[in-house]
């Protein structure tokens, strides 16, 4: 049973009566009928040979109001990409995968490269930026969700709890983000926005002071969840990032292009859990160091746009002013997790903390030493004008692939 705080910043719809996911799919349908709906799935090859996605394409089976799946598929050899249209065929939705590794696709990846167009590393964001460019080609759905492969505990209400306020004929949203607790086996998840994002944020206002996007960010309570739904109109100008920081990038650009007054947060999950990332000690190319870095980044390259300053001592202000944010937050969980039975590791959260510290402050580094790194992908609208049978040519490859 959830709460119905609202906090004033985007509107919260709170899972208050645990309604029947019947009931919001027989809904969902007739809004379909005027605003078609679609859902993309960005996987990797080796997503298909685990049990989640088995399980979220049983329950996708189920789902009646969906006009379209656009499937992205990442790391997959011919021989693999026959056996995805084999694994997806039993989809009754109209379906298509996006077979990035494939010839066709790969062909149109390197004209945009010679139009210095392109992503410029693969990962989940040049997944979704593929996936959104079919969706404007094919101009099938009105109205768009997003959920990851790995999601263990996944059932279909997530998915239609989580496009309904983009869905809906009267309300004005344009983007809806899905949030959910993390917890599993006894324990207290979620790291990355409880150790990372959270209490960065918070040191942020502390140090550059009070900001719009931060107090936008902030107010999310899940701000790393990878669900998320939006009106299609928003894929045409949005610019995402091609690292980690997909989702702060996605929310900072909604707040760029529309009012906060358009934007939600939904909860579509009493439990949640998927793959987890290691933290990565040894390695900062890598799992949650990684992560840390390209959030941090990510947030200082919004916050530079928007007028903000960082120098060496600022950075070093932030660091610390984190340091001691995540720490205090940390007994604050401390305490909630053992009041539920949850299990937390003090010296092992601690130890993140202190790693995500470093991070952050040579993510503010390595900001300032590459003024002129642009990290984003083109919108949709640039490469289109650059380009203008681009979309037609994605929509000519994609439908090949997927001949019998």
């Amino acid at each position: 049973m959830s709460d119905f705080f609202q906090n004033g910043n985007v509107t919260t719809f709170h899972n208050i009566t645990d309604r029947p996911v019947e009931e919001l799919e027989k809904e969902l349908i007739k809004f379909g009928q005027k605003k078609p709906l679609g859902l993309i799935l960005p996987s990797l090859f080796s997503e298909l040979e685990a049990p989640a996605l088995a399980n979220i394409v049983e329950e996708l089976k189920k789902v009646p109001y969906l006009t379209q799946i656009v499937i992205g598929l990442d790391r997959a050899d011919a021989k693999q990409f026959a056996y995805a249209k084999e694994y997806f065929s039993g989809l009754p939705q109209d379906f298509k995968i996006i077979w990035n590794d494939g010839p066709r696709m790969q062909a149109i990846t390197e004209k945009l490269r010679e139009m210095d167009l392109a992503p410029k590393e693969r990962g989940k964001g040049s997944n979704v930026w593929n996936c959104f460019g079919y969706l404007l080609a094919s101009d099938k759905v009105e109205a768009v969700a997003l959920h990851d492969c790995d999601v263990i505990t996944y059932d279909r209400s997530l998915l239609a709890r989580l496009i309904y306020p983009v869905a809906h004929p009267t309300f004005n949203f344009v983007f809806a983000k899905g949030f959910y607790p993390r917890y599993a086996d006894g324990k207290l998840n979620g790291r990355a926005s409880r150790l990372l994002v959270t209490p960065l944020l918070r040191a942020l206002k502390g140090v550059v002071g009070q900001d719009t996007l931060l107090s936008y960010l902030d107010s999310f309570r899940y701000p790393l969840a990878g669900e998320f739904a939006m009106d299609v109109q928003c894929l045409q100008d949005i610019r995402i990032p091609s690292d980690w920081g997909l989702e702060i990038g996605v929310m900072s650009e909604v707040l760029r292009n529309y009012s906060n007054r358009r934007v939600c947060q939904v909860d579509i999950a009493d439990v949640y859990d998927h793959k987890h990332q290691d933290v990565s000690f040894d390695n900062k190319q890598a799992g949650l160091s990684r992560m840390s870095q390209d959030i941090a980044k990510s947030l200082y390259r919004k916050l530079a746009v928007r007028g903000h300053e960082f120098s060496p001592a600022t950075l070093r202000t932030i660091r610390a002013q984190y340091y001691r944010t995540a720490l205090d937050q940390l007994e604050s969980y401390a305490f909630d997790a053992e009041m539920n039975g949850l299990k937390l590791d003090l010296h092992a959260e601690e130890q993140v903390i202190e790693l995500f510290a470093q991070n952050i402050l040579e993510a503010g580094q390595d900001f300032m030493d590459n003024p002129g790194e642009i990290p984003f992908m083109a919108n949709w609208n640039r490469v289109v004008s650059a380009c203008p049978d681009i979309l037609a040519q994605i929509q000519e490859a994609v439908e090949l692939d997927n001949q019998p």
